[in-house]
């Protein structure tokens, strides 16, 4: 396909392209720094893709080599097989399967928003593998305290009408910047790489290529007593970076109280808003210098 406008441009320090092929999905990233340098993965959050990472990533690639991963049906990774489920769990299986896939024994994993949540669930599950744990805006999967449970698990499950809606088509990629932008929040200028990369071309303009089926409700959450137990099971020296004010879906107290679950734990604090390493690169860069 031919790059959306824009594109070319765009990096001063440009990424790699790399794929790495799983049993049940083939997996794109984008990598900074040299091969030799210590392995940091960098997972996106929901929607966005490896382009979240650009501000930030050449701020880091003379000290490490940034692997920004894809998630499944997010970017230009796989999207998964008809019946499947974008569930946490899933997230967290393909996240260490492409670990093993790398060849990576010991690393420092990143994330943002539900990569943070996708992140701090590898780190519970492997802990003998990750050095260093640095969440931005997340700790832990969205939770349940069961006023909804029976709701959105009927709702989830209800069946679909045959009929799929057809995807919305832009004209233009500044069409689709100023969607992201106010359904995000996000400046124009700060959403486009994450724009640019999430489009595909289509007949009369560009669609997104994410998995239409990502904004689907997931039937069940787990319990926040669930999510307490697996963060005490976190081994790595975790920094947790949370915007000021609050984001409206991360209340302070839930977060503190998260926060208290993990053994090794710094919170610090940014004003800002959700996508802070998009907004403060530098100022993040140094919080991920000072985390060690």
């Amino acid at each position: 396909m031919n790059a959306p406008p824009g594109v070319s441009g765009a990096a001063l320090h440009a990424p790699t392209e790399r794929r790495i092929a799983l049993p049940t999905v083939s997996l794109a990233a984008q990598v900074w720094g040299d091969d030799g340098a210590p392995p940091l993965l960098a997972l996106h959050g929901w929607l966005d893709n490896a382009a979240s990472f650009t501000r930030l990533a050449p701020l880091l690639a003379a000290r490490y080599q940034v692997i920004a991963l894809e998630l499944p049906g997010h970017g230009h990774s796989g999207h998964l097989a008809a019946g499947a489920s974008y569930h946490y769990l899933e997230y967290v299986r393909v996240v260490l399967a492409a670990v093993e896939a790398l060849a990576l024994p010991r690393y420092r994993l990143l994330g943002h928003s539900l990569g943070a949540g996708v992140a701090a669930l590898v780190a519970a599950a492997a802990p003998a593998r990750v050095e260093r744990l640095l969440l931005i805006e997340g700790l832990g999967p969205l939770g349940d305290d069961g006023t909804q449970t029976l709701q959105r698990f009927r709702t989830a499950l209800t069946p679909r009408e045959e009929r799929v809606r057809p995807l919305r088509v832009f004209r233009d990629i500044g069409q689709a910047i100023s969607a992201r932008s106010v359904a995000s929040g996000l400046p124009a200028e700060l959403a486009r790489p994450i724009v640019e990369r999430g489009l595909i071309e289509a007949t009369g303009g560009w669609r997104w290529r994410s998995d239409p089926r990502l904004t689907r409700p997931s039937p069940l959450r787990l319990a926040e007593s669930q999510i307490h137990a697996l963060l005490a099971g976190i081994a790595a020296p975790t920094a947790l970076l949370l915007a000021r004010p609050d984001t409206p879906y991360l209340p302070g107290a839930a977060m503190r109280q998260r926060a208290a679950c993990v053994p090794d734990i710094a919170v610090s604090h940014l004003d800002g808003g959700h996508h802070l390493h998009l907004e403060h690169p530098a100022a993040v860069a140094a919080w991920i210098d000072a985390a060690g």
